[in-house]
């Protein structure tokens, strides 16, 4: 049958024709292009000649990207517009590319090749991107098994397909959990303290769940956070709360529990089998951090200066509750409701205030502008690009010189079978080969709330600094200039992928940037000055919570994933152990962070979620070097372009970053910023 995944398609810059891809194309494409991608394996092993650097690494790194493009379409389409359908599609394709994978690693014959490869070459003759994918690809074989005998590989085999399939269902039960709660409201009196927008989104989401009338508020972030801030009803933000907190740990036929045990329990057998004493040994291996324990020197050193401004922030914050309301002991659904009012009054700035002046469209513009100013980067509307939904609005990214750069989707409101937060990825990298330049398709995929009939869809300050985030990490895939797609874009020691998208952060704080974009929806008017005074004062507030939330997060995955818990019975007990180190509240009973924790049971952060702090103190220490010469300053913007965006994984990433800044990143600098380090 025609399929046109694996049919050459002429579409605008190659981009996927998802108007014409059905859900029954995706398991036959894949079928076919797995068989695709072993027959251009087999012609590398079968080859007379001797191995070489061209004849062996650089085939092995072309082969299989028609494989990687369905995969990647249907992967996408997994995430932000899936169904039924497709998640039963997943359960069986999954495990299928595992074992492609597998065979590929696994291979004897072609690892020979490598080896020999890797053993012989003489390193002077090849670039540095050259050196990288060499010693990548040597090692990518050894991490997966290579060395290993017979018996140990099938049992490498057997654990990474249960892996594969575990983590998939660990994703399911949290998407189900989160779909299929709702809380119906019928007494308006139980809104009060409520934005108008909040209500209206309540009122939407209410009819399209057959509760006309009602107001239907659901788990998804921009129903869930607004309502915890901002409710005044307390027993419902409880309840709210606790249904957060208490996904897919029920013990229903949803329950991660065992599910957590399984993937940490085989995560640490696999790193035992590769010769690692743990999985963070193994993971850590190829980060900046390097090893568990600089990992936990590091967050320690962070804490230290974190626990007394978090502990000071709690206490103000229940002071401040107890005299308001007479609350005798502040709890967790508390602490957003309490500490957005003393925001408020202290700093008489709220996101009722800011909203107005941050409509979509225009921080859209914002975003784009900023790239324009920083690297040159133009963003042209069409809807020549085919979409997978009609919300997605795509554009051409060009050059100052009209040169094609990217393709650009951005995918903002939330929806059924989308699931939560936001997330860049692509579907397809660049890289550069005898018929040229090939240029990436990126995509990032938010949940902000949507346009209702009486107000557009106005961002919160928080969803601002999302999209600036997200989009920097656009920029890393879309300024790729690299040879091989391997190590192109955000192809980066997930430790420092953090560091483009966290950086951009930084403008949204800067007057000179807002300036470009922050105008009310209904005059036009600039924002005041004052306000943006405001946001800057207020930047700092509750960043002792914020630092020891964010670590007691990172803590916990070092905890899952840099000891033997194979013998392990709660993971209640066991999360209770981890996180009362950091805790400054009470915790929340019969809720569980582990059993909907998706960064590391489902996404790829195992041992890598202390990577956010760690870009932190990369960003804060870059973002000074541009605010010493100007936050809009093009050699400054020039040498971040040259030596970390176009660059991505072709260098270590410490070498890079020297190359940019002429140091090593200084802790201090994200203390500084953050208000922690006593003058």
């Amino acid at each position: 049958m025609n399929n046109p995944l694996v049919d050459k398609s002429e579409t605008p810059f190659n981009t996927p024709p998802f108007s014409a891809i059905k859900n029954e194309h995706f398991k036959p494409a894949i079928e076919q292009l797995i068989e695709v991608a072993k027959a251009e394996i087999d012609k590398i092993v079968v080859r007379k000649d001797i191995p070489d650097f061209n004849n062996t690494i650089e085939a092995l790194e072309k082969s299989g990207k028609q494989l990687d493009r369905a995969s990647s379409i249907f992967f996408n389409l997994n995430s932000a517009e899936t169904n039924d359908e497709i998640q039963a599609i997943a359960k069986e394709v999954s495990p299928l590319l595992t074992e492609f994978s597998n065979d590929i690693l696994l291979n004897e014959g072609l690892f020979n090749k490598v080896k020999a490869v890797h053993d012989s070459v003489d390193h002077s003759v090849l670039n540095t991107e050259q050196q990288t994918l060499l010693a990548k690809t040597y090692k990518g074989f050894v991490r997966n098994g290579a060395l290993l005998n017979g018996d140990q590989k099938d049992q490498l085999r057997k654990i990474d397909v249960e892996l594969a399939q575990l983590s998939l269902t660990f994703g399911e039960h949290v998407l189900a959990e989160t779909n299929k709660y709702q809380m119906v409201i019928e007494d308006k009196a139980d809104l009060e303290g409520l934005p108008q927008f909040v209500i209206d989104q309540a009122i939407e989401t209410a009819k399209e769940k057959g509760h006309e009338g009602k107001w239907v508020f659901t788990l998804d972030y921009p129903s869930y956070v607004p309502f915890v801030t901002y409710a005044a009803n307390r027993s419902l933000r409880k309840e709210l709360s606790i249904a957060a907190g208490s996904k897919a740990f029920k013990g229903d036929d949803l329950d991660n529990q065992e599910i957590v045990k399984k993937i940490a329990s085989l995560r640490h057998e696999r790193a035992n089998l590769l010769g690692y004493k743990t999985h963070a040994h193994f993971v850590l291996e190829e980060r900046m951090a390097e090893s568990p324990e600089k990992v936990m020197s590091f967050l320690s050193e962070i804490g230290n200066y974190g626990k007394g401004g978090a502990e000071r922030d709690v206490q103000e914050v229940s002071d401040y509750a107890k005299q308001l309301d007479g609350i005798e002991e502040l709890q967790r659904w508390d602490f957003a409701y309490y500490s957005e009012k003393l925001k408020k009054e202290k700093y008489t700035i709220d996101d009722e205030m800011l909203k107005p002046y941050f409509k979509l469209e225009n921080v859209i513009d914002g975003v784009f502008e900023t790239a324009k100013r920083l690297f040159d980067l133009h963003f042209v509307a069409t809807d020549q690009i085919d979409k997978y939904h009609p919300d997605v609005m795509t554009y051409e990214v060009k050059d100052s010189n009209g040169k094609h750069i990217s393709v650009f989707y951005a995918d903002f409101f939330p929806r059924a079978g989308k699931r939560a937060g936001a997330w860049m990825t692509s579907y397809a990298g660049q890289y550069k080969d005898a018929q040229g330049d090939h240029r990436p398709l990126v995509s990032i995929v938010c949940n902000f709330t949507k346009p209702t009939n009486s107000t557009p869809s106005l961002l919160t300050f928080n969803e601002v600094t999302t999209l600036f985030h997200e989009f920097g990490h656009a920029l890393h895939g879309m300024l790729a200039d690299g040879q091989y797609e391997s190590l192109s874009g955000t192809s980066v020691f997930w430790d420092f992928v953090e560091l483009p998208s966290q950086i951009l952060e930084n403008w949204c704080y800067e007057k000179e940037c807002l300036d470009l974009f922050a105008k009310h929806y209904q005059t036009d008017e600039a924002i005041p000055e004052n306000l943006i005074q405001k946001i800057k004062d207020s930047a700092n507030f509750m960043e002792g919570y914020q630092t020891m939330r964010q670590l007691s997060f990172g803590m916990l995955d070092m905890a899952w994933h840099g000891q033997d818990n194979t013998a392990l019975e709660s993971v209640a007990e066991f999360e209770r152990s981890i996180m009362s180190q950091t805790d400054v509240l009470p915790p929340i009973p019969n809720t569980n962070m582990s059993c909907a924790f998706s960064h590391i049971f489902q996404g790829g952060y195992s041992a890598g979620y202390y990577s956010y702090k760690w870009a932190e103190v990369l960003d804060a220490d870059a973002f000074e070097y541009f605010k010493e010469k100007g936050i809009f300053n093009k050699e400054i913007a020039n040498l971040f372009k040259d030596n970390i965006l176009s660059k991505g994984g072709s260098d270590h990433p410490m070498t890079l970053y020297k190359k940019f800044r002429g140091q090593e990143p200084d802790v201090k600098a994200l203390l500084r910023r953050a208000g922690l380090l006593e003058d």
